[in-house]
């Protein structure tokens, strides 16, 4: 399958033609980055990409991958034009300063003018404002895709003077020889965490909290990401698939969308596991959906998410009770929140984030009490691990899920965390079963097929 080849464009003259082939290579032609040539502007060009209808992850490269898809539609990048790291309880606030900056500065032309085209940065950030840091990075190159129209964005800094030719057909190897091992706390001391919270619960400190805790996955070599990515894509096509600086995953709950002054949140809370058998999946669907335990904790999610967003919505709607979402290994409990911004001029998506963060769904209530238990008695430090993570373009506009069914690549091992949310009448094994199959996906994705 042949692809067009844009030639340079004569109105861009920092804007480096670019060139795809039989599905193998694309040539992007960069700048070099010199101290002095940083604050130079970003130069963006958009182009439809006709004829592909391929895996958009079939495109990536081990070059700074970045990945945001569900159902073979979203984004897909490599290389760094600009990235920004943050810490502490500034980092939504320094990461937003930044990209207007860095969008003001920038030229670009957008032939297609869909969500997701011209100028994009892709994100990932701390659960908590310390430890952790977190990142916003612009990609050289994004393939996209919406419905029946594919297009290819690149982005330099302007310069003609390095050119790069991008290998994107190779394919991944599966992890070789990966072992499983407990992380910060076994299953039993974790138990004992468990009964600490519903302790502290039933005695009217807090009405909810989110305990989460970690699994070491370690291969013999350094695993390439884009293996557990296509195996996510392909099972948990339900879901979000993305990659950011080493935080992978396949989220099944989307903390904020906004686009063209509508937003939305997918809110989950209330999980049981599925058995495999559709008859027994159903009946059990039907006691989660009447199970008192889950709905109380599904409504204190709900609540915090419609609070959060309400002084920034003229109109939301809030249905009254929650659907049962259905996924391979757990069904949850799920509400979609929606609303008609009033502030999209001043206030971004990733701002939107950062008033949502954390919610109830991965916190607890009320928020303040929860959190600082969860850094009292966890006993982990969860890093990125249900933060948002998504992308933004230009104006604002952009999806952030939250950063669950993760894990945290870190050269040949991986970190994988699961949480749940603990209230009054909460088991200790049962959500220790809970966890276990939150783990699933994940590690289903590290091992062969």
């Amino acid at each position: 399958m042949t692809r067009p080849r844009p030639g340079p464009d004569p109105d861009r003259p920092g804007v480096a033609g670019v060139a795809s082939v039989t599905g193998v290579r694309f040539t992007l032609v960069t700048t070099s980055a010199t101290p002095g040539e940083q604050a130079s502007p970003l130069v963006v060009r958009t182009v439809r990409l006709d004829g592909h209808d391929g895996s958009l992850l079939d495109l990536l490269p081990t070059d700074r991958p970045v990945t945001w898809l569900r159902r073979d539609e979203g984004l897909v990048g490599w290389g760094v034009a600009a990235e920004i790291r943050t810490q502490g309880a500034t980092r939504f606030a320094d990461a937003v300063k930044w990209w207007a900056e860095t969008t003001a500065r920038a030229v670009v032309r957008d032939e297609v003018g869909e969500p997701g085209t011209g100028l994009v940065c892709f994100g990932t950030f701390a659960f908590a404002d310390e430890p952790g840091d977190s990142v916003l990075v612009v990609p050289e190159v994004v393939v996209g895709r919406r419905g029946d129209t594919t297009w290819l964005t690149t982005i330099s800094r302007g310069g003609l003077d390095r050119p790069e030719v991008l290998t994107v057909a190779d394919q991944p190897v599966a992890p070789v020889e990966v072992s499983f091992a407990d992380g910060a706390l076994d299953g039993e001391r974790w138990m004992s965490v468990v009964a600490d919270a519903v302790a502290r619960i039933n005695a009217g400190d807090l009405e909810k909290v989110v305990l989460a805790r970690d699994l070491v996955a370690t291969a013999e070599a350094p695993i390439d990401v884009r293996w557990p990515l296509r195996r996510l894509a392909e099972t948990y096509g339900m879901c979000w698939t993305f990659h950011v600086d080493d935080m992978f995953g396949a989220t099944p709950e989307m903390l904020v969308r906004r686009e063209r002054g509508l937003v939305t949140s997918r809110v989950l809370a209330g999980t049981i596991r599925r058995t495999g058998d559709d008859s027994r999946d159903l009946a059990l669907a039907a006691t989660l959906a009447r199970s008192s335990k889950d709905l109380e904790e599904h409504e204190y999610a709900v609540r915090s998410v419609a609070d959060a967003l309400d002084p920034h919505c003229q109109s939301m709607n809030v249905p009254e009770s929650p659907f049962v979402l259905h996924l391979p290994n757990v069904m949850h409990l799920a509400t979609d929140v929606a609303g008609v911004v009033h502030d999209a001029a001043t206030v971004s998506s990733l701002q939107l984030a950062e008033a949502l963060h954390p919610s109830a769904a991965v916190g607890g209530t009320p928020t303040p009490v929860a959190t600082a238990l969860i850094a009292e008695i966890e006993g982990m430090d969860r890093g990125r691990y249900a933060g948002p993570v998504g992308w933004m373009d230009a104006s604002g506009d952009g999806e952030w899920g939250i950063a669950l069914r993760s894990a945290r690549l870190e050269g040949s091992a991986v970190r994988l965390y699961a949480g749940c949310g603990i209230v009054a009448d909460s088991d200790p094994e049962a959500e220790l079963a809970e966890s276990q199959a939150k783990f699933v996906p994940v590690r289903d994705a590290l091992s062969a097929p």
